[in-house]
Parts: structure tokens; C-alpha cells; sequence
């Protein structure tokens, strides 16, 4: 084509493209909704509130809510997500565009940003933060390579409305419940009383930031006033009515009190309109059948399946086969499931749950503490559901694998997931079912700010969406009788008779007592009948050993004094002006200290009886504990891992040492030469074992490590319990005796279990009668008489003495606050401050801490103080 035939095309193909920027340089902006509003990627909290952005007229169809974007902030381009578009700006001056969008993908829905502000607000943190763990760093290729689906994903259902009485400040118990509560629960349960009538105030912070700050429409998803009283009501265990459920012994789940809408039949327009006529489930014909989908995934419990022999695990609880007819109906159950031991197993019955929530017309999310819980889930959950209707995620797939099967949850593509903490997140559509499996494990605590814990989050999420809660353990938590003492759950349990006919045999052996009968198994830690347990189980399968410490010894002392054996060694590296000169020594230029040779430093060994010349004030010293690695290894310390073969104790000089604490490899050493002809297998922090056969094996492993066998245990031994009962820690009880039934369950029913604890404790008597849940209706009225979670609301602060000072001078505390300390934390000179308040004053102290936080942010205070809500260690 020549450039005379320019004059015979239309105007249209001859007209240059359209361009953002008009003829004068200018910004055009965007023809409908111009104005942006984004959340900025940054942690500092004054700056936690979302910004108003230009949106280009060449990003109109590209800049959607919920994807991601870079913008230009304080001089630089960081990344931030949209979180929605609006006509007009509160700004008067004039806005900055954004300056292009990463992705189409709309990874934050509407449900997620609200959860991740009520969980902001929940533990005084940013929202920056909470959306940094529920949303995975974008995979370019992991997002190209997934096919996008014909019709955009169901739009989220909106917030079931509760009935006044939900939401009633009254949460005592009442009636035939108010009679199998201890009076101790009674009072617990009562300390939460004031928090839902606190939090519907309008004056209520939580309340008055989402209303008054600015916050856009995808982050009220629910609405100020019900995000409001969400997160007070199952913070503090606020009740929620259940629609007539009544206790264990024939009580049955309706779940009328949250009931959440109907599914839609065809997927949503854009704009929110249905394609297709909305039915509920239970007018849906053939609901959760497909014609690609197996007959026998079709089958639910009915008692046509129990005519074919597939029985339910829910068969043996009395409200078991309620609570999944309320799931498969679309009601919202929220029960407490105390599960049974005897090697049946707790992944085939959520696997049943999940299944009837499907069945239901809704998706499940599932979170376990760890990747070996995940592999026993996805396995059933491929068994029962069948393949491709559910993804595990975990830390352990790698950005790129994990990013993938996200997407495939955030496109609708599945609707049922299970993985580790960061699965709460999960951005299932439609949601019907929040569970969580032993939310007493410390590993649903998570390590980042703003430390949110799996359970609390869960709970929040259930509330604001309507979804049905299922809380699920061999053990019960304190947290998780607070709930049913509140009445905003209910528990699923066992008869005694069943729990009798599946437990163990538990015999205790006190540690003391034992060995000085026995003089025989003081080497091996072990008395007669714990050697009589495993030698009878090894007749006729594997036998368990649970050892609490891992390594081999952990932890030495002085043979002579027991002084505890410390690294007496210097520093690996040390400050310049800290490094004091050594005769004989020679100057390292790199770091400005002075490095002795070995001639020297053997030298002042010699002559200091184990401290190096130039270090005898102690003030430089490793200080480190040291341990063995193995039976012929020379001593090591543990924090600076240099050997020390010369040691010799400070205080008598002697260089022998004995060991403190045995570790599992140690442990498994000696077993191996009691009974040479048995395998020994060990499992723990080097390697875990997912299962192990039913043949002759004798099983070291640590607690959460514990391998599945084939069938169940013959018999176990749980040892140390001295290690586990006498640490410094408000839950050491509650801890262990969750550890032991963790490790009891995976015996056979009736088989002999060896616990290495004085029979007249109170974790040990629980363990006897395998009665967890009145350890925790005790545990929960001796912290409500002694003022800790979570009959309170508590915070720490943890810094520098000066900086923890400063800001409870600056911090404006609700009136009730009480503060303890700041105390010592360790020797690193950090100092840590508790502030205690009653249930209802949480959502308070939360946003004073937070703005609190956000002053000495602006300030650029060099001193960071870590606000911590409710933490797990308090003591």
C-alpha cells in the first residue's frame, strides 16, 4: 500500500491510537468511575487506609477491584491492590495515576479484603499485612499456563442476616446446658457477656474506623457495624444461635440461626446479576450430582448406603449424622467434635463433612497443623470425593505449583481445599464449611504480623459469610470450651461407652519411683513395666515410643556439681569495640577484632580452667548450651556450633559431663541394643514418617512427628513427661496431655499404653480416663479466676525497656486496662509488657495499640516495639 492510498481508507483507520494523555500532555481520565481507591503495599501503621488513584482512560477495562496494580507513592512505584472504583474523591488536590496494572487476575474478592480488615483490627495490625498471607506472590508463567473459565466464578454470597438474639450481650448458659457446665465455665462464660453490645455501639472503634476512615466498599463487604460486631461476638465467644441445637444425647444440628443464601444455579454476570433462577439446595434436583461425576461419590449418608455396608465414621457420635444433614442442607452448624481414638482415624470423618458440604451446593475449606496432617487429608479426600474436586496447599509445593492450584480455588475451578495455616485464607466461593483439625497445635499460631491464629481467623470468617464451623480434636482447648460455654458452638461427642471400648489401657509409671526398684533400666530411662509393654507389643505389631526432646542429647551438665555446660568460648564474630586484645594474637582487618591462634587460645584454656585469656569477665562469652550429637562425638554448642573437646566446668573444673535431657536419636540407640533383632525406625525433625507397616518395628518419634500404622499401634510408651509437664508455660498442661491423646489415638482399641508420669496429675488422671473435656472446663476456670486468655483479652509489647516504656506513657488504654510489667525477657536487654482487659474491651485495646503504632510510625521512632494480641506465649 502506497501512501496515496491513505485517502481512500475511513477516517477510523488512519486516526493514530488512542493514547492516555491528551494533546496538551494531560491524563485522560477513565469515562465511568475514574477514581481508584488502592491498598498501598507498605507496613508502616499510620498509613494503613486506602488511597484515591487516578485511573487512566487506557486502564478502563484492565483496572477491575481486586487486581493488582503499581502506583507511584512518596517518590516511588510499589505495589498495591485495587480495592475498588468510585466516581468522586474526597481529595481536593490532584491525583497521581496509576501507572499500569500487573495483572487482569482479580486475586482480592470482596470476602477476603473484608476478612483481612477484621483481622487487621483483631490483632492491631495493617492490612497490608494480613492480605501479604492470604494472597501468594504472583507466578507469571503458573498464571498464563491455567486456563481462565468460560464465566467469571460465583459471585460471593452476602453476609447471612443473624436474628437479634444472636447477637444478645447475654451469653451465659441456660437450661439443660447451664447444668453440664462446671460452675467455673459458667463464670468464664460470663466474662464475655459485654462484648457484643460494646462492639454495636456506634461509638465502638472497630466500628467507627470502618466507617469514618475512608474504607471502600470491598473492604465493608458486610458492612461496618456487622464487621463490627463479627469480630467482637467470636472473639469473645458471643452467642449465635444454632436453631434449636441442643447438647449431646440426642440433640441434633438445624442451624437455622445462620443460615446462609441460596446457591446460585449458573454463575454470576459481572455485575452481579444471575444468569439463571437461584433455587435452594433442597429444591435443586439431583443437587451435587454431574454427569462426569461417579455413582458412588453421589451416595451420601443415607440408609441406603447403610444397607450397602458404607457406614459413616459421624455413626458413632449421637449428633454426628445431624450435623452433616445440616451441611447437606445448607444450614450452618458450629460444633466442637471431640474425636475417638483407636486407630480409626480423624481424616475419613472431615473428609465425610466436606463431602455433604458439597452436596450442599457450597465449598469447604480445611486447615491442619502441618504437611504430614495434609497428606492423610488429600488422600482421603481423593478417596471419597474423587479426583479433582479439592487441592492441598502447602509451603512445600513452591511458589509456582502453589500459585497454580490457588488460582484453580480462586477461579471456582475447585471448591474444597486443605493445607496448612495459610489455607484459612483460601478464597473459596460460596462458602459453607470452616474446619480446623487440633487447633491446640502451635503451628496454627502464625510467626509473621500480625501473628493471627488459624482458629480466630476461621471463626471470623464463619460468621461473616454464614458458614458452618467444625472445630476438631482428640483433645480439647481451652479457647474451644470457651466457645461452648458461650453457646456459639456445640459439641460433637462420643458415649462413654463407645470412648471405653476404643481407648487404651493407660498405666502410669512414676519416674522416680520406678528406676529405684529397677536398677537394671536406669540406662535406658525406662522402668519394668514400660520394658514389659514394648517386649508384649512387639508379639504382634509395631510399638510407638514418644520421646519429647529431639537430637541425641540436647542438653549436658557438669558430672561433678550439675552445673548446667555452658560454651565457654568466644564469639565467632564480635563488635569492634567490644573485642578485647589477646596476647598472641593477630588483628583481623576485616572485622577489627583480635584473633587468636591456636597456640594462645590453648593457653588461656589451660591457665583460666576453660576461659579464654582476655575473656574471664564473662561479658564476651558464647554462653551457648552445649550438647552431643552422638555417643563418641565431642561436645558442641548449639548456638555458635563450634566443638569444645577441652571443656571443663567453670565453677569445679571438672571435664566430665552427664546428660540433662535424651534425645530421640539417643533414645532409639539404646532400644536398638535392648532388642537387637527389631527394626527401629525414628521420626522427627530430620524426617518424618507419614505411615509405617503393620510388621515387628519398634517407632521413636517426637511429639507431632508420630507416623500412622497399618492398623494401629500394639502397644506405646510415652516418656519424659517431667520434660513436658515442668516447662514454664501457661498452657504446659494443656500442651502435653494434647501431645499424649495426639499419640494415644494411634494405638489399637484396648491396647497398652506406658505414660512416664506421676498418676496424681491432673494431665496424667485425663490421659487414665481419656476425658479431655473436663481438664479443659478446669483449665478454662482456673484462667478465668487467675485473669488469662481466654477468659481476657491480653497484648504484650515487647522492646527496648525505653521504647516499651514510652509507648504505655503515650498509649490511651481502655479505662478497665491493666498493665503488668515490662519485666526482663532474656539477657538481650528487650523488656516485655502485658496489658490485660475484659473480654468486651478487646476491640478497644486493639485499636489504641494500633494507634499507638501508628504515632511512633510517623515519628520514625528507630525503636520497633512488637505488639502481639493474645499470644501463645504468655508465660
Amino acid at each position: 500500500m502506497t501512501h496515496s492510498d491513505d485517502a481512500l481508507l475511513p477516517l477510523d483507520a488512519v486516526r493514530p491510537p488512542a493514547s492516555s494523555k491528551d494533546t496538551k500532555g494531560a491524563v485522560v481520565a477513565a469515562p465511568e468511575r475514574p477514581v481508584a481507591r488502592v491498598v498501598v503495599d507498605s507496613p508502616l501503621p499510620h498509613l494503613d487506609r486506602p488511597f484515591d488513584y487516578l485511573v487512566p482512560a487506557a486502564m478502563h477495562e484492565a483496572a477491575r477491584p481486586g487486581v493488582r496494580v503499581r502506583v507511584r507513592f512518596a517518590g516511588k512505584l510499589i505495589d498495591a491492590f485495587l480495592l475498588e472504583r468510585v466516581d468522586e474523591s474526597d481529595h481536593e488536590g490532584k491525583l497521581t495515576p496509576l501507572e499500569r496494572v500487573v495483572s487482569p487476575e482479580q486475586v482480592l474478592t470482596p470476602e477476603i479484603a473484608g476478612l483481612a480488615r477484621a483481622v487487621a483490627d483483631r490483632y492491631a495490625g495493617t492490612l497490608t499485612d494480613v492480605l501479604r498471607l492470604a494472597i501468594p506472590p504472583r507466578h507469571a508463567k503458573a498464571e498464563a499456563e491455567v486456563p481462565p473459565p468460560a464465566d467469571p466464578p460465583p459471585a460471593d454470597p452476602p453476609p447471612a442476616e443473624s436474628p437479634a438474639a444472636d447477637l444478645a450481650p447475654e451469653a451465659a448458659p441456660s437450661g439443660e446446658a447451664a447444668q453440664s457446665a462446671s460452675p467455673a465455665v459458667a463464670r468464664a462464660a460470663a466474662s464475655a457477656s459485654p462484648v457484643a453490645a460494646q462492639a454495636a455501639e456506634p461509638g465502638a472503634p472497630a466500628a467507627a474506623r470502618a466507617a469514618g476512615s475512608g474504607v471502600p466498599d470491598i473492604v465493608r463487604a458486610t458492612g461496618s457495624e456487622s464487621a463490627a460486631v463479627a469480630v467482637a461476638q467470636v472473639a469473645s465467644g458471643a452467642p449465635a444461635a444454632i436453631g434449636g441445637a441442643r447438647d449431646v444425647g440426642g440433640s441434633s444440628f438445624s442451624g437455622r440461626g445462620l443460615e446462609p443464601p441460596a446457591p446460585m444455579n449458573g454463575r454470576a454476570e459481572q455485575d452481579g446479576t444471575p444468569r439463571r433462577v437461584a433455587t435452594r439446595p433442597a429444591e435443586a434436583p439431583a443437587r451435587g450430582r454431574t454427569a462426569s461425576r461417579p455413582e458412588h461419590m453421589n451416595r451420601t449418608d443415607t440408609p441406603e448406603r447403610a444397607a450397602e455396608g458404607r457406614k459413616s465414621a459421624w455413626d458413632a457420635y449421637p449428633t454426628g449424622p445431624s450435623f452433616l444433614d445440616a451441611l447437606r442442607h445448607g444450614r450452618a452448624p458450629r460444633a466442637v467434635w471431640s474425636a475417638l481414638p483407636g486407630a480409626t482415624g480423624w481424616a475419613g470423618a472431615m473428609a465425610e463433612a466436606v463431602l455433604a458440604t458439597l452436596d450442599g451446593g457450597r465449598g469447604a475449606v480445611l486447615v491442619v497443623p502441618d504437611g504430614k496432617d495434609v497428606a492423610l487429608a488429600d488422600a482421603e479426600f481423593e478417596r471419597l470425593l474423587g479426583p479433582g474436586r479439592h487441592v492441598a496447599l502447602t509451603a512445600d509445593l513452591g511458589p509456582a505449583e502453589r500459585y497454580r492450584r490457588w488460582l484453580k480455588v480462586l477461579r471456582g475451578q475447585v471448591r474444597a481445599v486443605v493445607g496448612t495455616r495459610a489455607a484459612m485464607f483460601a478464597p473459596v466461593a460460596q462458602l459453607g464449611l470452616v474446619a480446623i483439625w487440633d487447633d491446640g497445635d502451635d503451628l496454627h499460631a502464625e510467626r509473621l504480623a500480625p501473628y493471627p491464629h488459624a482458629r480466630e481467623v476461621l471463626g471470623l470468617r464463619a460468621h461473616r459469610t454464614g458458614a458452618a464451623m467444625l472445630i476438631g480434636g482428640y483433645a480439647r482447648t481451652a479457647e474451644a470450651t470457651q466457645l461452648i460455654a458461650a453457646r456459639w458452638a456445640r459439641p460433637i461427642v462420643a458415649a462413654r461407652t463407645t470412648i471405653r471400648s476404643l481407648a487404651p489401657r493407660v498405666r502410669p509409671a512414676g519416674e522416680d519411683a520406678e528406676l529405684a526398684k529397677d536398677q537394671a533400666a536406669r540406662q535406658a530411662r525406662l522402668p519394668s513395666l514400660a520394658w514389659r509393654a514394648l517386649r508384649q507389643g512387639l508379639e504382634s505389631g509395631p510399638v510407638l515410643v514418644q520421646v519429647p526432646r529431639r537430637g541425641y542429647l540436647p542438653a549436658l551438665a557438669c558430672r561433678h556439681c550439675r552445673a548446667p555446660a555452658r560454651c565457654v568460648l568466644p564469639p565467632t564474630r564480635i563488635a569492634p569495640h567490644l573485642a578485647a586484645p589477646v596476647p598472641g594474637g593477630r588483628q583481623t582487618a576485616a572485622l577489627g577484632e583480635a584473633e587468636p591462634d591456636a597456640g594462645a587460645l590453648s593457653t588461656a584454656t589451660e591457665a583460666t580452667g576453660g576461659t579464654p585469656e582476655g575473656h574471664g569477665s564473662g561479658e564476651s562469652l558464647c554462653h551457648g548450651p552445649l550438647a552431643l550429637r552422638a555417643g563418641h562425638a565431642a561436645p558442641y554448642c548449639r548456638w555458635c556450633g563450634r566443638v569444645d573437646a577441652d571443656w571443663r566446668c567453670p565453677s569445679c573444673g571438672s571435664p566430665r559431663l552427664r546428660a540433662v535431657v535424651t534425645g530421640a536419636r539417643r533414645t532409639a540407640e539404646e532400644l536398638g541394643r535392648a532388642f537387637p533383632s527389631v527394626q527401629v525406625r525414628t521420626s522427627g525433625r530430620d524426617g518424618v514418617l507419614a505411615g509405617v507397616p503393620a510388621t515387628r518395628a519398634l517407632v521413636v518419634a517426637t511429639p507431632g512427628a508420630e507416623p500412622v500404622a497399618e492398623g494401629g499401634y500394639a502397644a506405646a510408651v510415652l516418656l519424659d513427661g517431667w520434660a513436658l509437664l515442668g516447662r514454664a508455660d501457661l498452657r504446659a498442661g494443656e500442651e502435653t496431655l494434647r501431645r499424649w491423646m495426639n499419640a494415644a489415638a494411634l494405638l489399637r482399641p484396648s491396647a497398652e499404653l506406658v505414660v512416664l508420669g506421676d498418676a496424681g496429675l491432673p494431665s496424667v488422671q485425663a490421659l487414665l480416663r481419656w476425658d479431655p473435656i473436663t481438664h479443659a472446663e478446669r483449665e478454662l476456670g482456673d484462667r478465668a479466676e487467675l485473669g488469662f486468655p481466654p477468659a481476657v483479652r491480653m497484648a504484650t509489647l515487647t522492646g527496648s525497656a525505653s521504647a516499651v516504656r514510652q509507648m504505655l506513657d503515650e498509649v490511651r488504654l481502655p479505662p478497665d486496662a491493666q498493665v503488668l510489667g515490662p519485666v526482663p525477657v532474656d539477657e538481650s536487654g528487650l523488656e516485655r509488657a502485658m496489658i490485660r482487659v475484659r473480654r468486651g474491651g478487646g476491640a478497644a485495646l486493639s485499636a489504641a495499640l494500633k494507634g499507638a503504632s501508628g504515632v511512633r510510625a510517623a515519628r520514625k521512632t528507630p525503636d520497633v516495639v512488637r505488639v502481639s494480641v493474645d499470644p501463645l506465649d504468655l508465660i
